[in-house]
């Protein structure tokens, strides 16, 4: 079992910035690809960012390339996603999630979830 926890996420201006952090409990983190998903209100979930094991391959969504950045520290067990010139439209819940298989961006295909942190933009 892993389990996992977001933090970092707040209310912020339109254009400003927010650190996101998950940590993870799982002795073998360093084994997982790990991910970042979203929910708005009203909305389906959606794909974010995801880094693999080694952080040598990230793949983002369109909606925040170029401003989003996925990074991890297998020291710490915690994966982060920094998030620059943030929209009204990114407001939702972010949730990071692990897995064993390749990079996926599909959240069907993770196995573990935390529970989310609130992101909400301002305009």
């Amino acid at each position: 079992q892993v389990q996992l926890v977001e933090s970092g996420g707040g209310l912020v201006q339109a254009g400003g910035s927010l650190r996101l952090s998950c940590a993870a409990s799982a002795r073998t983190f360093s084994s997982y690809t790990m991910g970042w998903f979203r929910r708005a209100p009203g909305k389906e979930r959606e794909f974010v960012a995801v880094i693999s094991w080694t952080s040598n391959r990230q793949y983002y969504a369109d909606s925040v390339k170029g401003r989003s950045t996925i990074s991890r520290d297998n020291t710490k067990n915690t994966v982060y996603l920094q998030m620059n010139s943030l929209k009204p439209e990114d407001t939702a819940v972010y949730y990071c999630a692990a897995t064993y298989r390749r990079v996926p961006v599909v959240g069907e295909e993770y196995d573990y979830w935390g529970q989310g942190t609130q992101v909400t933009v301002s305009s």
